[in-house]
């Protein structure tokens, strides 16, 4: 199993994400850094080109790689020796790679992007996709999933239930408390049955799903995703969960069962507050049983590599 690389690979969704893998028994490997002919880039990896001031790609930059996706990129080369890739949390997806690009959400305590990330996540999903790998992605990778797919976003939760004339309570991300700390807010999620991610977990409710983000996938109208699980906030229904119905294994989660794991391992004392640690797990083994299946099925591993 492959791990997308970020920029910060000491931020604890991403450690939390490789604990769980070594967790459940399963070999990883972290990929570096994918690159797109379409932009250079300086010796540290940095774009030296289509990076607007917020660190999001400029609108020219964001339609490059809506338009180009993974082709004139080395995305098939980092890919060559994986099964399956697991895409953890992180910052804001640029908003100039939505289907409908938009402008900055404009919340200067959000400003939370890269450029090189997205770049990199955009070429190896959406290759990922073509070439039916399979994948999990998880928090900002969902939203990321649902961009690639062509879905709606919502930018920031807080100016969104504000505009519908509701108090948003940070259910979705703990606000700090006196000390500064901030936590994970624990979930309920109901588990659309007959869906893959109910065959995982094998329970139409989930209960404590840590969850920490201010975006959400808005809707999938008109995309090949399919919504598999949904929370209620504020007498709204939000998307949980995802799935790419025309693909063998691409699903993607809202919430971050790796650190329900992370919790369990440090024997935090809210561990008991969170996703069970069984269930989180699950999620991760799956991960690599569908890798292991397809390079089965077939041995020369010609569906993750590019034609001879």
């Amino acid at each position: 199993v492959g791990v997308a690389w970020r920029p910060n690979s000491e931020s604890l969704t991403y450690t939390s994400t490789c604990r769980a893998l070594e967790e459940a028994g399963i070999d990883y490997v972290l990929l570096p850094q994918a690159h797109s002919a379409d932009f250079s880039y300086d010796a540290d990896g940095k774009l030296t080109e289509g990076v607007a001031e917020t660190g999001a790609l400029t609108p020219e930059a964001g339609k490059l790689v809506r338009c180009n996706a993974w082709q004139e990129s080395d995305a098939a080369e980092i890919l060559s020796s994986v099964n399956a890739v697991v895409f953890p949390g992180g910052e804001d997806v640029s908003p100039s790679l939505y289907y409908d690009p938009q402008e900055w959400h404009g919340v200067e305590a959000e400003k939370d992007y890269s450029a090189e990330r997205d770049v990199s996540d955009f070429v190896l999903m959406s290759y990922c996709l073509e070439h039916d790998i399979p994948l999990m992605a998880i928090c900002r990778s969902m939203q990321m999933l649902s961009v690639v797919s062509g879905a709606e976003v919502v930018q920031d939760l807080p100016t969104w239930f504000a505009s519908q004339g509701k108090d948003y309570r940070n259910e979705h991300k703990q606000a700090a408390d006196a000390d500064g700390h901030r936590d994970f807010a624990p979930n309920d999620v109901q588990v659309e049955k007959g869906s893959i991610l109910y065959g995982i977990v094998q329970a139409d409710e989930l209960e404590g799903c840590p969850c920490w983000h201010h975006q959400a996938v808005a809707n999938v109208g008109g995309t090949r995703l399919a919504v598999t699980a949904r929370t209620t906030t504020e007498g709204v229904s939000m998307i949980e969960a995802v799935e790419r119905t025309d693909k063998t294994y691409a699903i993607g989660v809202q919430f971050h069962p790796e650190i329900s794991i992370q919790k369990k391992l440090d024997d935090e004392a809210n561990r008991q507050e969170y996703l069970g640690y069984d269930t989180a797990l699950a999620l991760f083994k799956r991960l690599q049983e569908e890798g292991a299946r397809q390079l089965a099925e077939d041995p020369d591993n010609l569906g993750l590599r590019p034609a001879a």
